[in-house]
């Protein structure tokens, strides 16, 4: 046996940190136990304060050590009456096993959430012996009120939600108290009763936030449903009830009455078979010997064991003295479940907190503005000096501590710390001595290491970028602790730095092995976990890209305008008339947007005084204030069609839009920033349709987010004709620039189908052709060898009297087709059969079309290339293979117009249709994202704007034009596999042939939403139904 003074010593003992026995269902003076080797695994746990944490656990590890880690983490002792429940994959909500491996539970640990709640509801708050018990307690009650779990009466409600209030914002203010009411909800239907609350919250003068908890718990505890989780069943007449267990024994409910007990002493046995509960009770001689069996039904098996495991947890918890010993294993038959409470009882946990004399550790209350008793405790200061920094961080979600009421700054303006190196935009920290830096790598923020403070809060201190969602912290389940010294502190609750310390964290447990710099308190925060906030967060990041773009329209080129003569006055004023205007309405909307934002995220003050977190009351307001703009946004046609006509009538204008096409600021071409605004519309319409299928009916937001879809809706109805003609008419000046060749493309009533590469079979063999179809006419050319890379038309097949057949078999050409014309006859074949399918089903549309019309006799091709036909022997066959091995090695290096969607189909082998296009215009995101090389180490921030099928890359949102772009045809859109060696949470792969890319998002919404979109470019979106497309065009 290990003498004490032999025991190796781990790091925080090397520094002076006291032994910890703040650690539930261990044995005294046993840190968490060394995990199995295997595989790390990232564990999300909501903590009753809805902060997230994330710990690392071995693949192999069982329930209790995620479970240890927790109540380290928050140095809880009497852990023991909280546990973790999560959902499972068959929808129902169950415990964590602390017997079990952990994943053999979880079977998907990226998308489950545990939540840590309380598990066992003692009969009198006073055997609760720590005020963080009775605080963790006191916010249970309030979740439990919140939802509507705690049914009471209106007295006891108002009576327990003033002392919350007490607890959170201190003595009672006439206005301060009604506006906290206002914007906070503690029960379902508060409104009513607000007048009882402010009442009762006049009483509690000078009532700290340990008082309150205490009383708080006092009125709960005498509640019928105090701690009651209803389980749906029925007795043997059909009668709808509700069982429930608590520490007397099982309950029975009918609605919310309790209408019997069976106390532990009077059960003699609870079993289940099927979907049938049974309670048998212990002979009574007053009654029949057949009386005492109960059966219940309930909704299945799995209901059933539920419960039945929750009944034996309760009762081995309040009734016996100690853990039960396991069964032993049956050398031949088993019968019956091997399931057994794990865990000390309550009499053990009172008599070790009793015997322990654990000293009073600080911590803070999260939506507390007053100080409470705990951090105000006295405490040597040379304890707390001795103390490291947290490993897992408690990432608040809103409220902060106002440090003004300490009397210090929360700041250190000299704190010795190594120097960090930056490479690819994340700061590389130096590990602790005797870290593993191996290990460092793989964890995601664990030990030795550090993210990125820019990405996780942008925001922070020298940056000018949003926040980014919610950054998730790492536990590491080592139970190891390398910890450096600090100096010795003044202020209580604080950090050596000056910081406040996190609320439920333990003190033991900061910042194991690695530096934390000054301006990372704010990076280390954690955003709301709400789905509504990430909807929100998306409509800001695309505002701000929305209105970049308007910029390129209302001044680089209205500069460019303006001193360029060749273009008519009419012009100008009809363009600056129409687009002036809209762009001084989206940047105060913009402002609005960040404003909300920045309260919601809890950045401001403003938080302290209202509940900022709804985006539908801003939206409502802006969507009707740019109802008032209609009568513009129905001239961007009209602007369109003149700039036109002023490039056709004037070869000055065109070369001026040509050069500024040229312009790295015009990234699109400019029609398309011409459309932008009616396409945002588009946008919002549904931005505002997530957040409506989101919030449930009872929502505050719910009702103005409707109605703002029902006036954005009518919008776009009103809009819907002109914007999809302009969107072909533009569609058809794109194309024509990149076509040499072709006279009067763009005419009235031909419209734009599909684009992409055919392999057309000629005497040669089969030869690579682009093909371009409209509602009139097919046309196939190939790549010119001129400086601006143009298309030069071969021929052109009319659609009128055209028919198709497959003929795969007559020429032995995979998924080849002929084309039977009037002149002519053509056989192509595609890359792929759902290639084939998809131009075939559109050539057969555009025939229909073509039938319709009236003039079967449409000529595109200029007169020239009329009159001496083009034969597939001739001069513009003379493509070298170097050329396109050259063209097809680097998109970037060609020139403005060589990275257009008809080039990009050219070297990928693919093609576009109008559906597609049209999709494009729906799927338009932007945000950052952290993006990594294939052989690369480090990961870079980046702000990126996905947009006309292709990835566009900036260093920061504010950035007038960006640095590089991925055209995204032909791509795949994957998550990284175990051997790509990527652990880290919330990436995507982007590979085409050689190339990899992978990007990391921030939260599982922006993952979600980056996948969508990127697929909806990767993925042809014009697989839909022909009658879709009908409707389109």
């Amino acid at each position: 046996m290990v003498e004490p003074a032999d025991r190796p010593s781990t790091a925080g003992q090397r520094l002076g940190a006291p032994e910890s026995f703040g650690v539930s269902t261990l044995e005294p003076g046993l840190r968490p136990p060394v995990q199995p080797p295997g595989r790390q695994v990232s564990i999300r746990v909501q903590m009753l304060d809805d902060t997230q944490e994330v710990f690392q656990i071995s693949q192999r590890s069982p329930g209790k050590v995620l479970f240890d880690l927790v109540c380290v983490h928050l140095n809880l002792s009497e852990g023991d009456y909280f546990g973790l429940e999560y959902q499972d994959q068959r929808k129902m909500t169950v415990w964590l096993d602390l017997l079990k491996p952990t994943l053999k539970q979880i079977r998907r640990p990226k998308n489950t959430i545990l939540r840590f709640v309380v598990k066992f509801f003692p009969p009198d708050h006073t055997q609760l012996l720590e005020e963080l018990t009775r605080y963790l307690f006191a916010l249970q009650i309030k979740h439990d009120l919140a939802c509507g779990h705690l049914i009471c009466n209106d007295t006891s409600a108002a009576l327990m939600v003033s002392h919350i209030i007490q607890s959170e914002i201190g003595d009672f203010d006439e206005t301060q108290s009604w506006q906290h009411l206002l914007h906070n909800k503690y029960l379902p239907d508060q409104d009513a009763i607000r007048d009882k609350i402010t009442d009762c919250h006049r009483k509690h003068v000078g009532q700290t936030p340990a008082e309150s908890d205490y009383q708080l718990l006092e009125i709960a505890r005498r509640l019928e449903m105090y701690g009651v989780r209803l389980h749906p069943a029925k007795d043997r007449e059909g009668t709808k009830l509700s069982l429930a267990v608590a520490h007397i024994g099982v309950l029975v409910f009918q609605g919310y009455t309790k209408i019997n007990a069976f106390n532990w002493s009077k059960v003699r046995k609870l079993s289940f078979k099927r979907k049938r509960f049974l309670i048998k009770l212990r002979a009574d001689p007053a009654q029949n010997a057949h009386h005492d069996t109960l059966e219940f039904a309930m909704a299945s098996r799995d209901c059933c064991k539920i419960f039945w495991k929750i009944c034996v947890e309760y009762h081995a918890f309040f009734r016996l003295f100690e853990e039960p010993k396991p069964k032993p294993k049956p050398i031949l038959f088993t019968r019956g479940s091997s399931f057994r409470f794990s865990g000390r009882t309550q009499k053990q946990i009172i008599d070790y907190v009793k015997d322990s004399e654990l000293k009073k550790v600080p911590f803070e209350r999260k939506h507390s503005k007053i100080l409470s008793n705990s951090s105000m405790s006295p405490q040597s200061s040379s304890f707390r000096s001795q103390v490291p920094k947290e490993s897992a961080m408690s990432v608040q979600v809103a409220d902060q501590p106002d440090s003004t009421r300490l009397g210090i700054r929360a700041e250190c303006n000299g704190s010795e710390e190594p120097p960090a190196t930056t490479t690819n935009g994340f700061h590389d920290i130096p590990a602790a001595p005797g870290s593993d830096p191996t290990q460092s790598r793989q964890n995601h923020h664990g030990t030795g290491s550090a993210p990125d403070p820019q990405f996780l809060n942008p925001e922070s201190p020298g940056s000018e970028d949003s926040p980014e969602g919610s950054p998730h912290v790492v536990a590491n389940g080592n139970g190891s602790v390398n910890g450096r010294g600090t100096g010795s502190i003044g202020v209580l609750g604080q950090s050596p730095e000056g910081r406040l310390l996190s609320p439920l964290t333990s003190p033991l447990l900061t910042d194991a092995g690695c530096v934390r710099h000054d301006d990372e308190d704010e990076a280390r925060r954690k955003f709301p976990t709400d789905k509504a906030y990430f909807i929100a967060k998306e409509l800001l990041t695309t505002e701000r890209t929305y209105l970049k773009d308007l910029q390129v329209i209302t001044e680089s080129f209205q500069s460019v305008a303006g001193k360029d003569e060749a273009f008519p006055d009419s012009v100008k004023n009809v363009i600056s008339a129409s687009y002036d205007p809209v762009y001084k309405f989206h940047q105060g909307f913009l402002k609005e947007v960040e404003q909300r934002l920045a309260q919601w995220e809890g950045r401001s003050n403003a938080h302290i005084k209202g509940d900022y977190q709804r985006i539908g009351d801003v939206l409502l307001k802006n969507i009707q204030g740019l109802r008032q703009l209609t009568v513009h946004l129905q001239k961007h046609s009209e602007c369109l069609v003149e700039l036109e006509r002023a490039c056709r009538s004037n070869r000055k204008a065109e070369a001026a839009c040509r050069d500024f096409e040229q312009q790295r600021v015009c990234y699109l071409p400019l029609n398309i920033f011409l459309l932008r605004p009616l396409h945002r519309l588009l946008h919002y319409k549904l931005i505002l349709e997530r957040l409506c299928k989101h919030y449930p009916p009872t929502h505050d937001d719910f009702r103005d987010c409707r109605a703002a879809l029902a006036d954005i809706s009518e919008m776009v109805l009103q809009l819907q004709g002109a914007m999809m003609k302009m969107e072909n008419f533009q569609k058809l000046l794109e194309l024509k620039k990149d076509l040499t060749g072709i006279d009067n493309l763009a005419i009235p009533g031909r419209e734009f189908i599909r684009l992409g590469c055919l392999s057309k079979l000629s005497g040669k063999g089969l030869q690579q052709r682009m093909f371009f179809l409209f509602s009139d006419s097919l046309v196939y050319t190939s790549r010119g060898m001129t400086p601006s890379n143009q298309f030069k038309v071969h021929g052109q097949l009319p659609l009128y009297g055209m028919t198709i057949r497959e003929s795969e078999e007559e020429w032995g050409v995979p998924h080849s087709f002929t084309l039977f014309g009037q002149r002519q006859s053509v056989v192509v074949a595609a890359s792929c059969e759902s290639e084939m399918e998809r131009w075939v089903e559109d050539i057969r549309m555009a025939i229909d079309l073509a039938e319709q019309t009236s003039s079967p006799n449409t000529d595109l091709l200029s007169t020239s290339l009329s009159d001496n036909k083009l034969s597939d022997d001739g001069g513009a066959e003379l493509e070298s293979e170097e050329e396109l091995c050259g063209s097809r090695s680097s998109l970037e290096r060609q020139g403005h117009r060589g990275n257009t969607t008809v080039h990009v189909c050219w070297h990928r082998n693919t093609s576009v249709s109008m559906v597609d296009f049209s999709v494009a215009v729906e799927n338009q995101l932007s945000g950052n994202l952290l993006r990594k090389f294939k052989n690369s180490n480090g990961w870079q921030k980046l702000w990126v704007v996905f947009t006309n099928f292709s990835l566009f890359f900036y260093k920061s949102h504010q950035d007038d034009y960006p640095l590089a772009s991925l055209p995204l045809l032909g791509y795949s859109v994957t998550v990284p596999s175990e051997s790509e060696n990527i652990h880290k949470d919330y990436v995507f792969k982007l590979h085409f042939k050689s190339h990899v890319y992978y990007f990391r998002s921030e939260s599982e919404y922006a993952f979600e939403r980056w996948m969508e979109v990127i697929r909806s470019a990767t993925c042809s979106a014009s697989r839909s139904l022909p009658s879709t497309r009908k409707d389109l065009y």
